[in-house]
């Protein structure tokens, strides 16, 4: 008998699943209640999978064995606490993928930095000659790379959306990057959002590698007080007990194995700079070590690696003034990273749909560096309360283009316009691609 499954939302990882399940010769079905975008329909048309828009069946969703779950979907939504009370299996598009794959499989996780690290590795990875292929919460989703061919390793970013709906996934190299405050909207407090984090951890057995930050003191102490079968390789900045990695001024340095060779960089040798970019590249240098390729090709990987878009983008200098697009930092501790990393005064501009954000951790970056704070966003009153007696001026405005030209005629010759929301993007843009898109096409046009 045919195995049905049915697919709750129809975004890049619902329409992945349903070319893997299709390819699977499974009985598929696709269920969005919004409206599904134009070119998706035509994927499923052309793929002739049947679908619906604008609503849920429940009746035929429920006929379903399994039910794929889009991240963006709580578990505690009626629909799948029905489907569970019928002990239908209401799983994730990762999950999905994962039982269809004899991938060594890398996951990488953290409220910061997964994109770049993830790049990273895939880029290490195939330098050495490895089938390597990156997947997960960019571009490309697992399931639909997989419904063409397997690989030898995804390298998977994972979000803590996907891992909440990973019950047998076996991750064997688990990279933990940070864990800060975010979508406390969706969950109930840190300590909720930091065990969804560690499901990346789960089914791991001692064959298997768990790489974390210890200068996070989240993850430090939730590593503490868990027992990880895996493999513990913490990561650090300083030399402390128990890292594997340490920096100077100058370079970082890590030894994963006393009996190989230590690794040393030159922080003037990287494509990519900042205190966060080192996390990143350290965690993608450690991963690719313990995979046994040779310290010189991870050296020449860093020497050439170009960042993603939309984190930390230069994106032209006009009559002396830098501006960099980091639309990509949706919550306050991106922003921390990026206002961090430039070293001119700043005029900042912010804002968005606010997740629950508590700004106090960007007071004394703001007050040091920036110069000018612009809102752009629907509701700027959080930013005006937070940031209001550290900066010279605040302003409002309701588009990039408004921003872009009131940050060029309010920036002086050598400052920095820097673009870090450290906001959602829904209130003005489809998502932080478009909103940096538009900023990007503002600045060309000054």
């Amino acid at each position: 008998m045919t195995k049905k499954i049915s697919i709750l939302g129809a975004g890049e990882s619902g329409i992945g699943a349903a070319l893997l399940g299709q390819s699977l010769g499974y009985d598929v079905f696709v269920s969005d209640k919004g409206q599904i975008a134009a070119p998706r329909i035509a994927e499923l048309k052309s793929s002739k999978i049947p679908y619906e828009s604008g609503a849920h069946s429940t009746d035929k969703i429920l006929q379903a064995d399994t039910i794929i779950v889009s991240p963006g979907i709580p578990l505690s939504i009626p629909l799948l606490l029905e489907a569970r009370s019928q002990s239908i299996e209401c799983i994730g598009e990762i999950e999905f993928a994962a039982r269809h794959s004899n991938a060594h499989l890398i996951g990488i996780t953290g409220t910061n930095g997964k994109t770049t690290t993830t790049l990273l590795t895939e880029h290490v990875l195939r330098k050495a000659g490895l089938d390597a292929i990156a997947a997960g919460n960019l571009g490309k989703s697992f399931a639909r790379i997989l419904s063409e061919s397997d690989h030898d390793y995804f390298v998977l970013e994972l979000s803590s959306f996907q891992l909440e709906t990973m019950s047998t996934t076996r991750i064997n190299h688990a990279v933990l990057l940070n864990i800060s405050p975010d979508h406390l909207d969706r969950y109930d407090g840190m300590a909720e959002y930091t065990a969804a984090k560690f499901r990346i951890s789960n089914n791991q057995t001692e064959d298997d590698f768990f790489i974390y930050c210890m200068d996070s003191t989240p993850v430090a102490n939730a590593v503490a007080d868990q027992s990880i079968p895996s493999r513990l390789i913490p990561f650090s900045l300083d030399k402390r007990p128990g890292s594997v990695s340490w920096t100077d001024d100058e370079s970082f340095h890590f030894q994963l194995d006393p009996i190989k060779q230590q690794f040393d960089m030159n922080f003037n040798q990287m494509t990519i700079g900042g205190k966060h970019n080192t996390y990143n590249s350290m965690a993608a240098a450690i991963v690719a070590n313990s995979l046994l390729i040779r310290n010189e090709v991870i050296r020449e990987s860093l020497m050439d690696f170009k960042n993603v878009e939309h984190r930390l983008e230069p994106v032209a200098k006009v009559k002396g003034v830098q501006f960099i697009n980091d639309s990509k930092a949706t919550n306050v501790n991106a922003a921390w990273y990026a206002l961090e990393s430039v070293n001119t005064p700043i005029v900042w501009i912010a804002g968005g749909v606010d997740k629950g954000n508590d700004y106090a951790i960007l007071e004394n970056l703001v007050a040091e560096k920036v110069r000018v704070l612009i809102c752009m966003g629907k509701n700027n009153i959080k930013l005006h309360q937070a940031f209001g007696k550290h900066v010279d001026l605040i302003i409002n405005t309701t588009s990039a283009d408004e921003a872009v030209k009131m940050a060029h005629g309010m920036a002086n010759y050598g400052e920095t316009v820097l673009l870090a929301p450290a906001c959602a993007s829904f209130d003005l843009f489809e998502d932080y691609e478009d909103r940096g898109r538009q900023f990007k096409y503002a600045v060309k046009n000054l």
